[in-house]
């Protein structure tokens, strides 16, 4: 692929038959504005798609933007790299808020009372992403994501919410912290990371398990093994859009109207027509996020 195609946005997917939800998308970190983004995704039979939010600002756009669109619900959270970046700090401004003062737990608090507020809303459906992640916060941020991971937790519970799990690397300390905790009764693992065995943990536990682009990479086998083995219906289906975007186009921006592109090939993996596929994953998400 000539460098310049990166900056063209991927061709128009042929459309879906059955209409399906993109269960995780930022689109305020894409390029098109969200009426754009909507219009461009129900061309092709992505009528829902669920907007995260990744921080405090990032949550209040989420239900802001849930609560003027049909089409978009939301959830809120602070990201598992976020609560790290509150309590001690994020002096270089490697996040969208720019350099910080580091608030101790007293920030991470205030701040958590915040989303358990929004978490409230009619139009959120959802609390995340939160999680934790070993491949961006060291050992001196692990105890920040994990307060704050198990104080989503709660708040989900209390509002009888989705909850929504970033886990990167951290497979082992995301499950052992749902067991002790008790998981809410619906719980989504986006951009579904492990392998098959740990898709069987998930599955007997009753966890969703979205899917994202990266399922379409050569290097992506451990990925299509675990969805060879996730039930049908738990299975969700994901942009993490402007993230992730499937093969052919990787290294392009990820929208919701490629989500045809990821679903196919999942549907050649699982074995079922495409229309068996969106049929499921049209049911899995609306059930997944209460609406």
């Amino acid at each position: 692929m000539a460098p310049q195609d990166k900056n063209t946005p991927p061709p128009l997917p042929e459309p879906l038959r059955v209409a399906v939800a993109d269960s995780h998308t930022h689109l305020d970190m894409q390029d098109a504005t969200v009426e754009e983004a909507l219009a461009k995704a129900a061309l092709v039979g992505v009528t829902t798609v669920v907007q995260v939010g990744c921080d405090l600002a990032g949550s209040r756009w989420a239900a802001e933007t849930a609560a003027a669109h049909e089409a978009v619900h939301a959830t809120v959270a602070l990201h598992p790299n976020e609560a790290p970046r509150i309590v001690l700090g994020d002096p270089d401004g490697w996040s969208r808020q720019g350099a910080r003062e580091a608030g101790g737990d007293g920030a991470l608090d205030a701040a958590l009372a915040e989303i358990d507020k929004l978490a409230g809303l009619p139009q959120v459906r959802g609390v995340g992403e939160t999680g934790l992640d070993y491949f961006r916060t060291g050992p001196e941020g692990m105890a920040a994501q994990e307060r704050s991971f198990r104080a989503h937790i709660e708040i989900a519970k209390r509002h009888g919410k989705a909850l929504v799990i970033h886990d990167r690397e951290a497979h082992d300390d995301v499950l052992r912290i749902l067991r002790e905790e008790g998981a809410p009764e619906r719980t989504v693992f986006h951009c579904y990371s492990g392998d098959a065995a740990m898709a069987e943990v998930c599955a007997a536990a009753g966890y969703f398990m979205s899917f994202a682009g990266n399922v379409t990479f050569k290097n992506a086998q451990p990925l299509r093994d675990a969805l060879a083995v996730a039930p049908p219906e738990l299975v969700l289906v994901e942009t993490d859009a402007p993230f992730l975007t499937p093969a052919p186009y990787r290294g392009r921006a990820n929208a919701p109207y490629l989500i045809p592109v990821t679903l196919r090939a999942m549907a050649e993996v699982k074995g079922m027509t495409e229309d068996a596929l969106a049929t499921a994953i049209a049911a899995n998400t609306a059930r997944a996020f209460g609406y």
